[in-house]
């Protein structure tokens, strides 16, 4: 049975848990260091990056999820999570924590407030045919990439999902959603590093 964690420290965690759980996947809720124990993969939900940042250090998270990121260990970052796995940060505050594991450059807030939230639908060919209905929430974009990094969607010409070897990145909420192919996506990332190391984790 795939085990995959799911920090839960703000943001819609519990919204990534009910999509997992749709598909047959054991969960189990992180917050403290001992909760990365015996897990397949790790999502990183939207919440506020910098308030991410502050618990993952208060909580001794931080140098463990980037030393498992380095091992090839799979993680799924969605608006907020994106920002914490980006290398570098266009608008990040002074000090502002990363996990620096995904070699793109994000721009915090890039859509506006709350209030210039929306949906659209993404072609996605990585997904099949049918469009994507992406939601947008105080959104960021991802203004550049590097070498290694495979764009999976753009909306009006901005980089909004990205892949790069053992991570998933989305701009957008698919867990806000009854669509879970991005979910089935990530799931088969972790088969995949499964497989390739012969057992269900590197913990």
């Amino acid at each position: 049975m795939i085990r995959i964690g799911v920090l839960a420290m703000q943001g819609a965690f519990e919204e990534h848990i009910k999509a997992l759980q749709a598909l047959g996947v054991e969960t189990a809720e992180v917050r403290l260091e001992k909760d990365l124990e015996n897990i397949d993969g790790i999502i990183i939900p939207g919440g506020e990056s910098t308030t991410i940042g502050k618990m993952l250090d208060s909580y001794n998270l931080t140098d463990r999820l980037i030393s498992m990121g380095k091992e090839g260990f799979p993680m799924f970052g969605t608006c907020a999570g994106m920002i914490m796995l980006s290398r570098e940060i266009e608008d990040g505050l002074p000090g502002q924590t990363s996990l620096g594991l995904l070699k793109v450059v994000s721009c915090r807030n890039a859509y506006g407030r709350q209030i210039n939230s929306f949906e659209t639908d993404l072609a996605i060919r990585d997904l099949g045919e049918k469009p994507f209905r992406a939601v947008f929430i105080r959104a960021p974009i991802i203004s550049e990439v590097k070498n290694n990094v495979t764009i999976l969607a753009k909306f009006q010409d901005k980089i909004v999902a990205v892949k790069e070897d053992n991570i998933l990145a989305l701009a957008f909420h698919p867990e806000l959603t009854d669509d879970y192919r991005f979910h089935e996506y990530f799931i088969e990332m972790v088969k995949g590093w499964r497989k390739e190391n012969g057992k269900n984790n590197l913990n």
